[in-house]
């Protein structure tokens, strides 16, 4: 997949509306996370994979032969690089709410795992005399649902 342009021109501005429309996707994304709602961002995983894929080919296109777009009008080309430059900003801000939802989904599961390995040790026997047995360290298998 790439960008199909007439001219330097035409690429940059092409290049600005995928811009555009990634960094709206992934802020979409991002708010899903900090809003605790991680299933509402999967809704434009699809979309965002396909552009993402789309402005990575074409970032490396441009790279590779400049030509591309220094043809292009320094008004476009300027647009181009404020699209970049909040394209990135939204990629931060994606990764610390991606950090902070995996910060506590990792304590949670260990909070889980901890309450587990109590309540195993608790065992006992049966009868007034009967005692605790002590923790065997037997490992303890935890399953995810991969679709929450």
């Amino acid at each position: 997949m790439a960008i199909h342009a007439s001219d330097a021109g035409d690429r940059v501005e092409q290049m600005i509306i995928l811009t555009e429309r990634l960094t709206e996707l992934i802020a979409l994304e991002a708010q899903a996370f900090e809003a605790r709602r991680p299933q509402d961002a999967a809704q434009h995983q699809a979309e965002t994979t396909r552009l993402a894929n789309l402005y990575r080919h074409e970032s490396m296109r441009v790279r590779a032969n400049p030509k591309l777009v220094a043809e292009a009008p320094s008004e476009l080309r300027l647009r181009l690089i404020r699209a970049t430059e909040a394209f990135d900003a939204v990629l931060a801000r994606q990764g610390r709410a991606l950090e902070a939802a995996k910060t506590i989904t990792e304590g949670i599961v260990r909070a889980i795992a901890e309450e587990v390995a109590s309540q195993r040790s608790r065992a006992g026997g049966y009868g007034p005399g009967a005692a605790a047995k002590p923790a065997t360290g037997a490992a303890t298998a935890i399953t995810l649902n991969k679709r929450a």
